[in-house]
C-alpha cells in the first residue's frame, strides 16, 4: 500500500505547508487532494475489514458463502458441464482416430507415481500358499523373494504402461466413458471434489486471497482520488 502512503503523505505535506505559508490555492488543493484520498482509502479498506458504525464494510468476508457459491456455479456449469464432457470425450476419440500412434490418453505418469507394492506383496501370499511355500521356506521364506520387489514393479510398471498405450485399450476407455451413465458418474465426481474443496475455504481465506489479486489494483482509486481532489480544490479556490 506505497501508493496509499506516498498520496496521503503528499496530500498533507501540501495541506502543511499551505496552512504554514498561508497560501489558500495550496491549502485547498491539499485539503481536497487529502479529502479525496482517505475516501478512497477507507473504501478500499472496507472492502476487506469491518469498520465500526459503517454500514456494508467488510463485505467480502460477509458475502464468503455467496462468493463460494459463485465459484461452485462457475466451474460446474462453464468448466464441467455434461455438454464440455462430452466435447471433450468426442475430441479425443477423433484425434485417436486421427493419428493412430497417439492414444486417446496418456496414463503414463498416474502409473508412474502408483504404487504397486501391494501387487507385490499378493505375489509374495501366492508363492507361499502354494506348493513351493514349503519349498520356499527352505531358502529363507519369502524374505528371499524381497529383492525381486523393485524389479518386479518396474516391469509391471512397463507392462502396464505398454497396455495402456494400445489402441484396443484406449478404445475401451472411450467406450466406457462415451456411455451416459458414465458422464453422469464424472461429473458426479468432479461435483463432490469442487464442494470438499469450497469446504475449506474460510471467510479469512476468501478475504486473502481477493486482497492478492485486487488490493494492489485498487491503491491506484487512492492516487486518483488525491489527483482529482486536488484538481477539484484549485478549480474551487478561483471561483468567485
Amino acid at each position: 500500500m506505497n501508493k496509499n502512503y506516498i498520496t496521503n503523505g503528499v496530500a498533507a505535506l501540501i495541506v502543511a505547508i499551505g496552512w504554514f505559508w498561508q497560501q489558500p490555492l495550496l491549502l485547498s488543493v491539499g485539503l481536497f487532494a487529502l479529502s479525496g484520498a482517505l475516501t478512497n482509502w477507507l473504501a478500499v479498506h472496507m472492502l476487506f475489514e469491518k469498520v465500526p458504525l459503517l454500514y456494508g464494510s467488510g463485505v467480502i468476508p460477509a458475502r464468503f458463502a455467496e462468493f463460494k457459491a459463485g465459484i461452485y456455479q462457475l466451474v460446474m456449469t462453464q468448466f464441467f458441464s455434461s455438454d464440455n464432457i462430452d466435447r471433450f470425450i468426442t475430441a479425443q476419440q477423433q484425434g485417436s482416430s486421427d493419428d493412430g500412434k497417439q492414444p486417446a490418453f496418456n496414463f503414463e505418469p498416474v502409473i508412474a507415481k502408483a504404487d504397486l507394492t501391494p501387487a507385490f506383496d499378493s505375489l509374495l501370499k501366492v508363492v507361499e500358499q502354494s506348493s513351493f511355500g514349503s519349498m520356499l521356506s527352505m531358502f529363507g521364506g519369502s524374505a528371499a523373494l524381497l529383492p525381486l520387489k523393485e524389479p518386479f514393479i518396474a516391469r509391471l510398471k512397463d507392462a502396464l504402461i505398454g497396455v495402456s498405450r494400445s489402441d484396443e485399450f484406449n478404445q475401451l476407455v472411450l467406450a466406457q466413458l462415451d456411455q451416459p451413465e458414465q458422464l453422469q458418474n464424472i461429473r458426479s465426481q468432479v461435483d463432490t471434489i469442487v464442494q470438499q474443496r469450497l469446504a475449506e475455504l474460510t471467510p479469512e481465506l476468501v478475504k486473502e486471497i481477493i486482497q492478492q489479486m485486487i488490493r494492489q489494483h485498487l491503491g491506484w482509486l487512492v492516487v486518483w482520488g488525491g489527483v482529482f481532489g486536488g484538481v477539484i480544490g484549485a478549480l474551487v479556490n478561483f471561483i468567485p
